[in-house]
């Protein structure tokens, strides 16, 4: 298959460290050939080898845009029920802390989910998915956390092992069993980390159920002292971690993120200049959710200029969940990006494709386009890459291909 007529195409394999507009590879007037759902070359038009010249197999793109698969790198996509009692709530004045200690929050998501079957979560999944490959996303990681007991936890990631049979999007499996201590154990939050240590993450990865491990660190959720100790913990046991890191207060997540190693480190709209320095110097990827931020009504916006011009450019997701961002709507995040958190939209771009790759360690395989990876890509309707965030609310992804096969 050839594409021809690509008025950009963005490769999103330059160099970095010559900055995003050199990063994006942008290659105007291009063609791109798909063999056996592989990149085979990519290039200007006029420069299109001879032995392709005759393919019967031509699409022109009419001037559109291209780009790489956009990588969903952080989302609750798996759960059942909804939250729309603590939106009603939280308009009218309540806070998300105070929401909790009502009863709402997180516990209304496990109590539904646990609920439901292994079925009909994979069902109310789904659609979820479908939407966020509607909007550009290729590869999703999804996390568990809304079980909180051993049974739904393993149903959790049984749902997304089942969801990979269904969709031919790439999808990355995450075990959030330290996403708050659930009601029965708040009386005794010993016996359930020695579950999430000592039963939970050994049998996850025994049975190859999850390739990360990630922990909510914050007040009311899981002290720094227990995050590193569910994250050392998975560390042993082969999984690679990340962290939800200072949402709502600074903690010191981000600091235990960089030394464990962690790929990611996610949200961050508490961090200061100590963890914006420890995170230029590693390789933690900082994950950005300013859907969640907007959707709370909250003003402090994570540092996303201060992050990129230290040299830890960040990767941005809709943080899909129930709760505090609902919300499938990745371009809408580049938006964001750019009028909020002030990135450039070649940085803002970046950030749901290369950079959001590499919060998933799969700067190898996803969020690029290059000869011999798969071919994995959007089609944007639009002329130039810098409509894309510029147009408010609207999905610019006309159509999607997933490894060499339009989808939807």
């Amino acid at each position: 298959m050839i594409l021809e007529g690509i008025g950009e195409l963005l490769c999103m394999d330059g160099p970095l460290e010559h900055g995003a507009d050199a990063a994006l590879g942008l290659i105007p007037g291009a063609a791109l050939v798909v063999r056996d759902g592989r990149v085979a070359w990519k290039g200007r038009a006029a420069d299109l080898p001879p032995e392709y010249a005759h393919d019967p197999e031509r699409q022109d793109l009419g001037g559109r845009v291209v780009t790489p698969g956009w990588v969903e790198c952080h989302t609750h996509a798996v759960y059942a029920g909804d939250r729309t009692a603590d939106f009603e709530r939280r308009v009218r004045g309540l806070s998300y802390e105070e929401i909790a200690r009502l009863g709402g929050g997180i516990q209304t998501t496990v109590d539904a989910t646990r609920a439901a079957g292994l079925e009909a979560l994979v069902q109310l999944a789904l659609p979820r998915l479908q939407a966020l490959a509607r909007h550009g996303a290729t590869t999703v990681e999804i996390k568990s956390g809304y079980g909180l007991d051993a049974a739904t936890e393993l149903t959790l990631l049984e749902a997304v092992r089942r969801l990979r049979t269904q969709t031919p999007l790439t999808l990355v499996p995450t075990f959030l069993g330290a996403h708050v201590v659930p009601r029965e154990h708040r009386a005794d939050r010993e016996r359930y980390l020695r579950l999430l240590t000592d039963e939970l993450l050994p049998e996850v990865a025994a049975r190859g159920l999850a390739e990360f491990c990630d922990a909510f660190c914050e007040t009311g959720a899981f002290t720094l002292d227990e995050t590193r100790r569910v994250l050392e913990r998975a560390l042993g046991l082969g999984l690679k971690v990340k962290v939800h890191a200072e949402q709502l207060t600074r903690t010191g997540a981000t600091a235990l993120a960089v030394e464990l190693g962690a790929a990611s480190a996610d949200h961050l709209e508490a961090v200061d200049d100590r963890d914006v320095a420890l995170l230029a110097a590693s390789s933690t990827v900082p994950v950005l959710l300013p859907g969640a931020t907007l959707f709370l009504g909250k003003r402090d916006w994570a540092p996303a200029r201060r992050l990129a011009d230290a040299g830890a450019l960040p990767a941005l997701s809709t943080d899909l969940n129930p709760g505090s961002s609902p919300t499938a709507h990745l371009p809408l995040m580049t938006t964001l990006g750019c009028t909020q958190l002030k990135l450039t939209p070649a940085e803002a771009l970046l950030g749901v494709t290369r950079r959001a790759a590499a919060a998933l360690a799969r700067e190898d395989r996803a969020g690029l386009l290059a000869e011999g990876r798969d071919a994995d890509l959007c089609v944007m309707d639009v002329s130039s890459y810098v409509q894309i965030p510029y147009e408010l609310g609207r999905n610019p992804v006309e159509r999607v291909m997933v490894r060499g096969e339009w989808v939807g």
